[in-house]
């Protein structure tokens, strides 16, 4: 006996990147659906309101297209015999139009038309939430760089002390990556086009049925559907799904850039900022997980192998490709959920980031001082010469180490040193050199 399918399920159970997002319920089969029906009955509307049908057709079919007459399971169960959902759904809207008009269902159009257009309409909704959240996000950054200007913290370059820095350029530098992820993102969104080209991209059928221009049947099917009006039908032109392919990526990689720099700051050892609600552990009740940070890295790190397949589906075969068309589907669909799940749990990070400049000060002093050697370098060349001065600074900076005292302190027993002010040279605070003016540049960016 074969025992029955379990129920198909989207509750993104292993999903917490995007699970319970705006994006999850923009993406969802029923957001697939509902685009798809909203691409059928624009196609209608679009010839009706040519002369290429009559406009009580366009009125039956749109009424038709509502979601709940059409039973998801079975247009799913029913969905690979013919490789695509578009052939069963064609059958079941005809059959709920009627008899007198079910013949103006999906006239002239194939299946990529319907299911290209539908995915562009899925594209450009769940965009429009994942740029509002990183509005939130870029508005919630300018706060705290503005706030941490002059903050001094840790440079680190290649996991070690460098130079000082400011948290407030740290910032600053945060929201300009996202600022760059919404200028890309806000580009394709608006280019997104509708897909119409018929069988082999000819728009024969169209033809056939009437149509005198196939620029003004295009243009009218993309006013219809909201989308741009494409020059040619892209059926084997994939531009549309590389450029998108390529912000999204973008975009998660420039979230999993504050991500991992928090992941980083976070740290038990570092402690310089924390998430404002970590997530608990299973086995330690003392822990405050940075789980937000931790799932916009996920995305990050699964975001450009996803991009990969969409960016191989750009080499499409023939008018209508085998293979390549129906491997963009599940890869987009994964990328929009997990840049519209990301944008979510950036702008809740970001607004709850919780900074500690007593740390980024005692952290500063690690070092014993050895964090301002390069402008000791700068300034005591000068004075001592500059093989002089590296052998000095050297030496003391050994001594350092192994007696564990300030750096300040043993400059301050050489008496070649005696009129140098070191309480300036010294101080982390004075060589953040243009960190400031960074920062208010950074933020004039809108």
């Amino acid at each position: 006996m074969t025992p029955a399918s379990p129920p198909c399920s989207e509750s993104g159970l292993l999903a917490p990147e995007w699970a319970r997002s705006g994006a999850a319920s923009e993406t969802s089969d029923h957001a697939y659906l509902r685009a798809l029906l909203d691409a059928e009955a624009a196609l209608t509307r679009a010839q009706a309101a040519l002369g290429l049908a009559p406009a009580e057709a366009a009125t039956a079919v749109t009424e038709a297209a509502a979601l709940d007459r059409f039973d998801l399971r079975d247009l799913a169960a029913r969905t690979p015999a013919g490789g695509n959902p578009v052939i069963p759904l064609v059958a079941d809207l005809t059959k709920v139009v009627g008899e007198e008009y079910g013949a103006y269902v999906h006239r002239g159009a194939t299946s990529q038309d319907i299911l290209d257009t539908a995915t562009m309409l899925v594209a450009v909704r769940t965009l429009g939430l994942a740029l509002a959240d990183l509005g939130r996000t870029e508005r919630a950054l300018a706060g705290l760089a503005a706030e941490h200007r002059e903050t001094v913290m840790p440079g680190r370059t290649l996991t070690q002390h460098a130079v000082p820095t400011t948290f407030g350029l740290k910032a600053a530098g945060w929201r300009a990556l996202v600022l760059d992820a919404r200028d890309r993102v806000t580009r394709v969104r608006d280019s997104l086009p509708a897909q119409l080209g018929g069988a082999a991209g000819t728009l024969a059928a169209f033809r056939a049925y009437g149509a005198q221009d196939a620029t003004a049947l295009t243009a009218a099917y993309a006013r219809e559907v909201g989308l741009a009006a494409p020059a040619l039908p892209w059926h084997t032109l994939r531009t549309p799904i590389a450029d998108l392919a390529g912000g999204l990526a973008f975009a998660a990689g420039a979230l999993g850039k504050l991500a991992v720099d928090v992941l980083t700051l976070s740290r038990t050892e570092i402690g310089e900022v924390n998430e404002g609600s970590g997530g608990g552990s299973s086995a330690m009740p003392h822990k405050a997980n940075p789980v937000r940070a931790t799932l916009l890295l996920a995305a990050a790190r699964r975001a450009p192998q996803l991009a990969a397949t969409l960016y191989g589906s750009v080499a499409a075969e023939d008018e209508r490709p085998a293979g390549a068309w129906h491997a963009e589907w599940e890869p987009l669909r994964e990328l929009l959920r997990l840049v519209g799940g990301s944008a979510a749990h950036a702008a809740e990070l970001a607004e709850g980031l919780r900074v500690h400049p007593a740390a980024m000060r005692r952290n500063v002093g690690l070092t014993r001082g050895l964090i301002v050697s390069e402008r000791l370098s700068a300034a005591l060349s000068p004075v001592l010469g500059r093989a002089r001065a590296k052998e000095l600074l050297t030496e003391l900076a050994r001594r350092a180490h192994t007696e564990d005292r300030p750096l300040r302190e043993l400059l301050a027993e050489q008496v070649e040193l005696k009129d140098i002010d070191l309480d300036d040279l010294c101080a982390p605070a004075h060589y953040t050199g243009f960190a400031g003016t960074l920062t208010d540049r950074a933020l004039e960016r809108r």
